[in-house]
């Protein structure tokens, strides 16, 4: 997975990018936990993320967030990692101007910003958003909540409260046009320490349905 330097709003970026092995294939972007609490690209879920989309043909990018590792500039409480993440995306689409889907998937910190992402770009038809704070930040903004996709949460979760997701979950089930799909996994905290193979069956499980050509949802 070669290392990449794009350009971000407050300098460069950097990433770790699979290229697509076909003309029209799927985009995926993977964004990373808060920065605060040491979150990078390089962690685990995030890279298991960036392992399934990749494995699938999608051209996939998972980068780091300015002041990051080698990204430049300094933590923004979101608006600007916002922004970092709109460039990463229009830096893949420089590459795949043809791509049949766009989809995005974060965890923590980085599940908020994706979802914000959705909000700005149309082209994203799916997310997965692992554990998103719903108890630290706000996510009214999702009304109405473009695209279908899933939220996994973990079961004994000790920084993102079960209850907060799940009440995430059944306010973004009233829209319509969407279907959003809720997974809890056993035993589970906020890092998936022992329940990895867990989490990404159920991402597995999920992306065999959505990405079937005769799936339900568009």
């Amino acid at each position: 997975m070669p290392e990449v330097i794009f350009p971000g709003p407050e300098g460069r970026l950097e990433g770790r990018f699979a290229p697509a092995p076909r003309p029209r294939a799927p985009v995926a972007m993977i964004l990373h936990p808060h920065p605060m609490s040491g979150g990078t690209m390089n962690n685990a879920i995030v890279q298991e993320l960036y392992k399934t989309f990749q494995r699938r043909g999608f051209a996939t990018l998972r980068f780091n967030f300015r002041g990051v590792g080698k990204s430049q500039g300094v933590f923004d409480n979101g608006v600007g990692e916002l922004s970092d993440a709109a460039s990463a995306l229009d830096w893949v689409q420089s590459f795949h101007p043809e791509a049949s889907t766009t989809w995005v998937a974060g965890f923590g910190f980085g599940a908020w910003i994706g979802m914000q992402l959705l909000m700005r770009r149309p082209e994203i038809r799916g997310f997965i958003s692992v554990a998103p704070p719903a108890n630290m930040f706000d996510f009214t903004f999702l009304a109405p909540c473009p695209s279908s996709g899933i939220i996994i949460q973990g079961e004994a979760d000790e920084v993102v409260t079960p209850l907060a997701v799940q009440k995430l979950v059944d306010k973004l089930r009233t829209q319509k046009h969407i279907t959003i799909h809720h997974d809890t996994i056993p035993g589970a905290n906020h890092f998936f320490q022992h329940e990895m193979k867990e989490l990404m069956g159920s991402v597995d499980k999920y992306l065999d349905m959505r990405l079937d050509p005769n799936s339900p949802i568009r």
